[in-house]
């Protein structure tokens, strides 16, 4: 099923060369699923890792002995899958699909962090509904981080002659 976002992400990427990571654990490898059935994907999409396990996401995502639901653990995902992948754009996503709370977060909710080569940006959203329609928000909500952080670099990406974009 085409999604539009990753649509407009793969031509924004291409376009200007970004290359993008995604590390997921409530999401369930969803976000890399719609990014990999995108128009060029072999050229931008690195890849991703499914950290589901908390020692998956300790050992492979340095993800640090604090609770898994939280900033600290999103972004630590978002800046391990980078770094592994050497990706310009990450996106994590870490939360509770539910039906019963962990880590001392409620049901619906979900850490986000995108990191770029010189920064990481965690937020957080509550969704409300059945865990599919949590999962199925944090997954669009993911795109979107990634399609409006690749926006923001091409923006500032200095201009160059040898590029025509004078």
């Amino acid at each position: 099923m085409p999604n539009d976002t990753a649509n407009q992400l793969a031509a924004l990427a291409e376009q200007h060369g970004l290359t993008v990571a995604v590390a997921e654990s409530l999401t369930a490898g969803q976000v890399a699923a719609v990014l990999g059935a995108a128009p060029d994907s072999a050229v931008w999409f690195r890849g991703a890792v499914v950290a589901y396990a908390t020692d998956v996401k300790r050992h492979v995502l340095g993800v640090p002995d604090v609770p898994v639901v939280s900033e600290t653990a999103a972004k630590a995902m978002a800046e391990g899958v980078r770094s592994l992948m050497d990706a310009d754009i990450a996106v994590a996503t870490t939360g509770v699909g539910g039906p019963e709370p962990q880590d001392g977060e409620d049901a619906g909710s979900v850490w986000f962090c995108v990191a770029t080569r010189g920064d990481a940006q965690a937020g957080h959203r509550q969704y409300d509904g059945d865990p599919a329609e949590v999962v199925g928000r944090s997954v669009q909500y993911a795109l979107e981080l990634l399609l409006s952080t690749a926006t923001t670099l091409t923006r500032s990406a200095p201009v160059s002659v040898a590029d025509n974009r004078v």
